[in-house]
């Protein structure tokens, strides 16, 4: 494994707004921050800021924090490989981003997909300004690292490029400051659809949770999902995503536990009907999620050791954070304090 000071960095979150990862997000995503960790110098952050922008319970938000970052610990992102803290134990953030917000144009903050979409279902007028400047803060989350790259879904294609801008524009205009990040696009990752509506993407915001495989659900209400899943009326199992939408999710979410190849898992199926199908795939799924799941509550069960991982990961990120905030202000002809 390469030395830290060698390798690049890499800067990703993760909002604490569920009491559970899904299994999108694992085997989408977090699934590679793991392996990301062992050839980067990774900084992983819950972002409980960014949590706010949906008006949580306060008890509610607290206990999601710590129950993700026991989560993230249980699917192998080791506090010793990587630096893991939560957002709002950096002040630095909120600073960096009201630097930020004075850089970017008030189009340019409106032409972000995610606020015109979020804002045209719910209305202007019951849009929180923090949706608006969302995408600004996310930027400071990564300038502040000096990230040089960040792991994201193409979802986030348009804030990364943002973040690009604003760092290019800081550093043009008051000197080089910030590293300017790449985005490390997950194009490998399994995308997992919903159970019950396979053409849509697994999310913990859909109408029902029946389709939602969530980590920490009981090992027999995620075997009773998948067994429940949306299939069609033939028998072959088959990968062919526009006309059998729902075997082709199953046996994406299986290839992705086992290892196999989607040719591999679909030939181990031949001759067998969706009963046995969707109770091979329940089983690998119930297998490999029971660990997890177990390593998260045994965590939780100890509050005080969870909070002191993230107290040693916030102390880590304050010093670079800190660090390059000081630049940041010397930049701007701040007047530092004596």
């Amino acid at each position: 494994m390469a030395d830290v000071g060698t390798r690049k960095r890499v800067l990703s979150g993760i909002q604490p707004t569920h009491d559970s990862f899904h299994l999108g997000n694992y085997l989408g995503a977090l699934k590679q921050w793991v392996a990301l960790q062992e050839s980067h110098d990774a900084f992983y952050c819950v972002v409980d800021l960014h949590a706010l922008t949906v008006g949580p319970d306060p008890i509610e938000l607290r206990r999601r924090t710590l129950a993700s970052a026991a989560q993230l610990i249980a699917i192998g992102i080791d506090p010793a490989k990587s630096t893991l803290f939560v957002q709002s134990h950096v002040p630095a953030h909120n600073q960096l981003a009201w630097i930020m917000e004075c850089l970017t144009g008030f189009g340019e903050a409106g032409r972000m997909t995610q606020f015109k979409d979020k804002s045209a279902k719910s209305g202007t007028d019951r849009t929180v300004v923090g949706l608006f400047t969302y995408p600004i803060l996310q930027a400071a989350d990564i300038l502040l690292y000096q990230a040089d790259q960040v792991p994201v879904g193409e979802d986030q294609r348009q804030h990364i490029e943002l973040t690009r801008d604003l760092g290019q524009r800081f550093n043009s205009k008051y000197g080089q400051t910030f590293t300017i990040p790449e985005g490390y696009i997950l194009k490998s990752g399994a995308k997992i659809n919903d159970l019950q509506d396979p053409t849509s993407k697994m999310s913990k915001s859909a109408a029902s949770q029946s389709g939602v495989i969530e980590l920490m659900d009981a090992p027999e209400i995620n075997m009773k999902k998948i067994k429940g899943a949306m299939t069609d009326t033939e028998r072959e199992v088959i990968f062919d995503e526009k006309n059998k939408a729902g075997i082709s999710n199953l046996l994406t979410i299986y290839s992705a536990i086992t290892g196999l190849s989607i040719a591999d898992a679909q030939n181990e199926f031949v001759g067998k009907g969706y009963g046995d199908f969707k109770s091979a795939v329940a089983t690998v799924v119930v297998d490999f999620l029971t660990p997890i799941r177990a390593k998260a509550q045994e965590l939780l069960q100890d509050p005080a050791h969870l909070t002191s991982i993230l107290r040693d990961g916030a102390e880590k990120a304050n010093l670079v954070a800190s660090k390059t905030l000081a630049e940041t202000y010397e930049a701007l002809g701040l007047l530092p304090r004596a």
